[in-house]
């Protein structure tokens, strides 16, 4: 039977995978219109600008992780448990700073990958700079990553 905890964890679960995706997506795809353009002029850069527009895909991964770690915890892919509804809402709480952190931080790492992608474009061995200015965004992502993973594997459920 699907409790009320049951319905808020896999909602924790959704909101992880499903922010976290759309940033991601979106940085992706911003970063991915960047490189297109640079290639389209130079497409000996092509291994430079796939790093640079890989690095936003990582915030989807992480609450993909976390999403599937709630699925596991509640028994989701097996033999499901009954949650109370403090315990559902516990791991919709702990699904909110990788979905939210992973959201904003993708988008804003997409930006500083653009702009590291028109550096590369400008000055080939700048790569290291551009990646190191993008992988400072990533930071923020694997905090919020570290906080949620931990705390939905911490979860007593009772």
């Amino acid at each position: 039977m699907i409790t009320t905890g049951t319905v808020w964890a896999l909602m924790g679960a959704a909101v992880a995978v499903v922010l976290s995706g759309i940033g991601s997506a979106i940085g992706v795809g911003r970063a991915g219109q960047a490189s297109a353009g640079l290639l389209s002029k130079d497409p000996t850069k092509f291994g430079s600008v796939l790093l640079l527009q890989l690095l936003p895909a990582t915030q989807g991964l992480y609450g993909f992780v976390v999403g599937f770690m709630i699925f596991i915890q509640t028994g989701v892919l097996g033999a499901l448990k009954t949650l109370s509804t403090a315990t559902g809402l516990a791991y919709f709480a702990l699904c909110l700073p990788i979905a939210l952190v992973g959201l904003g931080s993708a988008v804003m790492q997409s930006a500083v990958a653009v702009g590291g992608i028109n550096l590369v474009g400008k000055q080939d061995k700048e790569m290291g700079h551009a990646m190191t200015m993008a992988v400072l965004v990533e930071i923020f992502a694997i905090f919020a990553f570290i906080i949620s993973f931990l705390g939905v594997m911490s979860v007593k459920i009772a």
